[in-house]
C-alpha cells in the first residue's frame, strides 16, 4: 500500500537533506583541492564561491521542499554535483571563466526555482502544444537569421544582440521535447497502426510516417543551416527514442537509423566542415593532425586522458589547458587527465543515475504526456553525454556540444537546470494547494 502524499513527503526529507549536504561537500571540496593544487594555498575566492554554493544548493533543497515535497531526493543532489566538479575544472583552468561560471550557476539555480514555481502541474504544458513547438523552433532557427547569428568554429549557433550572446537551441531543445511529448501522445493511436510490412518490419500507412519524414527534415536543415551535425544527431534522436516509446514498435528505430545515416552521409557529401570532422576523428594520432589540422585537439585529449591513468594526476597538477577549448567541448578529456579512469567512470555514474531517475520518472507516470515527457528529456541528457563523452574518446567524429552540467556555458546551464527542474516537478507530481 503506497504512502499518503504527506506522509512521502516528510520520508524524502532526510535523504534529501543528506544527499544535498553531501553534494556540497563534494562541490567546496573540489573546488578547494583544485586551488591548493594550482597554487598551493587555499584560493582567495574560496569565501565567495564557498558562499555561492552554499546558498544556492541549500535554497534549492528549500524551492524542492516548498513546491515539489514528493520528488526523488537524489535528482537535485546528483545534478549539483556534476556542476560542482565541472566549476573545479573551469577554476583549475581559468580564473576568469570560473567567475563567469559561478554567475551562471546561481542563475541556473533561480531558472531552476522559477521551473518548480511556474510549473506547479507539468501536465499544464500539455495545453500549448503547438505555441511550444513553435517557439522551440523559432530559436533553434535564430542563429541562422542574418545580422545576429554568428558563425563559430565552423558551426553557425550563437546570436549576438548587443552585448548578449548565446545559444538560443539551448532552451529551444527544452521546448521541443515539451512539444514532441504533447504531440506523441495526442497521436499516439494513429501511429500505433501498422497496415504495411517490409520484412520482419510493421510499418504505419504512409500518410502517418509524416512525422518521422518531418522531423528528419527538421534535423537535415539543421545540418545543412547550422553546419552542426551534432545538434542534428541530437534532435533527430531524441524524436526517435520518444517515437518509438508512445507507440512501442521498434520498426521506427529502424527507419529512424536508416535516415540518420542518409542524412549523416549527404551532410559529409555537402559540406567540408563535416568532412574535417571526419578526417580529424580517423586520423587523430596522424603527425600532420596533431601539428596541424584541428589545432591537435583529439590527440591533446587522449595524450591527456592516458596521462591520467587510473587515479589521476590530481586536481590542478595536470595540464589540461594545453587542450584547445578545455573548459567547454573537452571538459571530459581534462577530467580524465586529473581524475583518472576512476574520476571519469565517477562522472558517467553520476550521468547514468541521473538519466536512470529521469526514466523510472517516466514508467512511474500516470499519464501519457508525463511519460513521453520524462523519457524525452532523460534521453536529451543521455545522448548529449554521449555526443560528448563519444566524441572526446573517439567512439564518434566530435560534434561540439556541450556536457551538461559540466561544461562552461551560460545557455547550456540555465536550460539544463530548467530541465532539471521539469524533472523534479514529474517525480513530485502536481504541487499541492495551500489551505487558507
Amino acid at each position: 500500500m503506497s504512502l499518503p502524499a504527506a506522509s512521502r513527503g516528510r520520508a524524502a526529507l532526510a535523504p534529501a537533506i543528506a544527499f544535498t549536504v553531501l553534494a556540497l561537500v563534494l562541490s567546496i571540496g573540489a573546488y578547494v583541492i583544485a586551488g591548493f593544487g594550482k597554487r598551493g594555498q587555499l584560493p582567495a575566492t574560496f569565501a565567495v564561491y564557498a558562499s555561492i554554493f552554499a546558498g544556492g544548493y541549500v535554497g534549492g533543497l528549500l524551492v524542492i521542499r516548498a513546491f515539489a515535497a514528493r520528488a526523488d531526493p537524489a535528482l537535485f543532489p546528483t545534478a549539483a554535483v556534476l556542476v560542482g566538479i565541472g566549476f573545479a575544472m573551469i577554476f583549475r583552468l581559468s580564473g576568469g571563466l570560473a567567475a563567469e561560471q559561478a554567475t551562471w550557476i546561481l542563475v541556473g539555480l533561480i531558472a531552476f526555482a522559477i521551473t518548480l514555481v511556474v510549473v506547479r502541474d507539468a501536465r499544464m504544458l500539455d495545453a500549448y502544444t503547438y505555441t511550444i513547438g513553435l517557439l522551440g523552433l523559432l530559436l533553434l532557427l535564430l542563429p541562422v537569421v542574418p545580422g545576429i547569428g554568428q558563425t563559430i568554429n565552423g558551426a553557425r549557433l550563437w546570436v549576438q544582440i548587443g552585448p548578449l550572446g548565446f545559444q538560443p537551441a539551448e532552451i529551444g531543445k527544452v521546448l521541443i521535447v515539451i512539444f514532441l511529448a504533447s504531440y506523441l501522445n495526442q497521436k499516439r493511436e494513429l501511429l500505433q497502426v501498422a497496415t504495411s510490412r517490409i520484412g520482419p518490419l510493421r510499418l504505419p500507412p504512409v500518410k502517418h510516417l509524416g512525422p518521422v519524414l518531418l522531423a528528419w527534415g527538421a534535423s537535415l536543415a539543421i545540418l545543412f543551416l547550422q553546419r552542426d551535425l551534432g545538434a542534428s544527431l541530437l534532435y533527430f534522436g531524441i524524436f526517435v527514442v520518444m517515437l518509438w516509446v508512445a507507440t512501442g514498435r521498434a520498426s521506427y528505430l529502424v527507419i529512424g537509423l536508416v535516415l540518420f545515416a542518409v542524412g549523416a552521409y549527404a551532410g559529409w557529401l555537402l559540406f567540408d566542415h563535416v568532412q574535417l570532422r571526419v578526417d580529424i576523428w580517423l586520423n587523430a594520432l596522424d603527425p600532420d593532425t596533431v601539428f596541424g589540422v584541428g589545432y591537435g585537439q583529439l590527440a591533446q585529449a587522449q595524450f591527456g586522458m592516458a596521462t591520467g591513468g587510473l587515479v589521476g594526476t590530481g586536481l590542478g597538477q595536470g595540464s589540461p589547458g594545453i587542450i584547445p577549448f578545455a573548459a567547454t567541448d573537452f571538459i571530459f578529456a581534462a577530467i580524465g587527465e586529473e581524475l583518472g579512469l576512476l574520476g571519469s567512470t565517477a562522472v558517467l555514474l553520476l550521468f547514468l543515475v541521473l538519466v536512470g531517475k529521469g526514466l523510472r520518472i517516466g514508467m512511474r507516470a500516470s499519464d501519457g504526456f508525463s511519460t513521453l515527457l520524462a523519457v524525452g528529456l532523460s534521453t536529451l541528457v543521455a545522448l548529449q553525454a554521449f555526443v560528448i563523452v563519444g566524441g572526446v574518446t573517439r567512439v564518434i567524429p566530435l560534434t561540439g556540444v556541450t556536457l551538461p552540467f559540466v561544461s562552461y556555458g551560460g545557455s547550456s546551464l540555465i536550460s539544463n537546470f530548467v530541465l532539471l527542474g521539469l524533472l523534479v516537478r514529474l517525480s513530485s507530481g502536481p504541487a499541492e494547494r495551500r489551505r487558507a
